[in-house]
């Protein structure tokens, strides 16, 4: 990464987390926006970015398709949303997605797909976590989000994502076919094969990894996260 990048993104962070801490303040009295609310969900949101940016945090699996990549950038977001509930969750999500949009490659497609792609994952876990808190209540939670995730990616990359794709680098789809080939020759089209072989275990894969690295921090950090759920600010 140049260095003209990286101080590209330092500077969009900045501006991020000026935007939250003035939106903490012109809430400022109000439950939901308490200033130990914008701390906290800015430590998450730190945290996430540099999951989502550093390469570091992302690998490729030789079975699946090369331009499909693992990355855990959720897992501060899931924990901001036990926390302090679903809008943290949210938030931590957007402002990872804002920093990233100056180093986009897909003219910010492929953020807007992250975007809602971990938004299916993190509120359902969310809601679900704030009627069961307890660490039962949390592998239920991440059980649901991982569900609706992995159907609404699997959907949206197979019926809208390889289509926006091929236009927007005016790549044949017989090219994208030879490139899923590669990984799996038992995939002869882009369409339901490639939902059932690529869609759903890449993104199951990777909500797993998800999901089990979310509940070992949340096992070593359950009680902090009890006592700030405690306060009630989702």
């Amino acid at each position: 990464m140049s260095f003209d990048k990286i101080r590209l993104l330092i500077a969009s962070a900045l501006v991020v987390l000026v935007v939250l801490y003035a939106i903490g303040q012109f809430f400022k009295g109000k439950k939901i926006f308490s200033n130990q609310f914008i701390a906290k969900t800015a430590v998450f949101s730190s945290i996430a970015i540099i999951l989502y940016i550093v390469p570091i945090f992302q690998f490729k699996l030789p079975f699946f398709p090369s331009f499909l990549e693992i990355h855990i950038d959720e897992i501060p977001a899931l924990i901001a949303g036990f926390a302090y509930g679903p809008i943290s969750g949210i938030i931590v999500i957007l402002i990872k997605t804002v920093v990233k949009l100056p180093l986009t490659s897909t003219a910010g497609v492929g953020e807007l797909a992250d975007l809602i792609y971990s938004i299916a994952f993190v509120v359902p876990s969310a809601i679900v976590y704030k009627k069961m808190h307890s660490f039962k209540g949390a592998i239920i939670a991440l059980s649901v989000g991982m569900v609706v995730q992995v159907l609404t990616a699997s959907f949206g990359t197979t019926f809208i994502m390889l289509d926006v794709y091929s236009k927007l680098y005016h790549l044949p789809k017989e090219t994208i076919l030879k490139i899923c080939k590669l990984a799996n020759p038992a995939i002869d089209n882009l369409v339901w094969p490639f939902f059932l072989m690529v869609g759903i275990p890449f993104n199951a894969l990777k909500d797993a990894i998800v999901l089990i690295l979310t509940l070992l921090l949340y096992k070593r950090l359950h009680r902090f996260i009890d006592k700030l759920s405690t306060k009630k600010l989702g």
